[in-house]
């Protein structure tokens, strides 16, 4: 198949299957690119999940939601982090009982570097202009939204 005759028939498609295809190519896409940059230091999927989320101190389990996976693998995930020094726990203040991670000053640093890396990914990965972008950012938020409202059809899942 070339580039010219890829989309025959795509255009045919029910939307709903064509947005579909579209985020499964765009996960695809950003999937690989993540991968390849992902050298020095070598973090797991859910360590850079967990950095790009941790945009301020939160409780473990909040985190878990918010990632749409279980309360272990979060806390397998800072114990990762917390090991190469990229996070700390602390109590917190509300409930001495619960911990809140945080990014230390190298976490932080590795999580400015991923939301730049991050906006030169998508615009390259999705071809959409800044407009487009912000347009889809909004219907994203919804959806995710969404998923979060009503949970995922097997659970709440680890992530590799």
């Amino acid at each position: 198949m070339t580039v010219d005759n890829a989309d025959d028939g795509f255009q045919a498609l029910i939307p709903e299957i064509r947005a579909i295809l579209g985020v499964f190519a765009l996960y695809g896409k950003l999937d690989e690119s993540i991968e390849k940059m992902n050298d020095d230091p070598k973090l797991a999927k859910m360590e850079r999940r967990m950095i790009i989320r941790l945009d301020q101190p939160r409780r473990m389990g909040l985190l878990a939601q918010m990632m749409l996976t279980v309360p272990s693998a979060v806390t397998a995930s800072a114990d990762g982090l917390e090991e190469k020094g990229h996070l700390q726990r602390r109590r917190d203040p509300d409930d001495k009982r619960a911990w809140l991670l945080e990014l230390t000053e190298s976490g932080k640093e590795i999580r400015r570097e991923m939301e730049q890396m991050a906006g030169v990914m998508f615009r390259e990965a999705s071809g959409l202009n800044e407009e487009e972008i912000h347009v889809f950012s909004e219907l994203a938020g919804k959806i995710y939204d969404n998923v979060i409202r009503t949970g995922l059809p097997g659970g709440l899942k680890a992530c590799d």
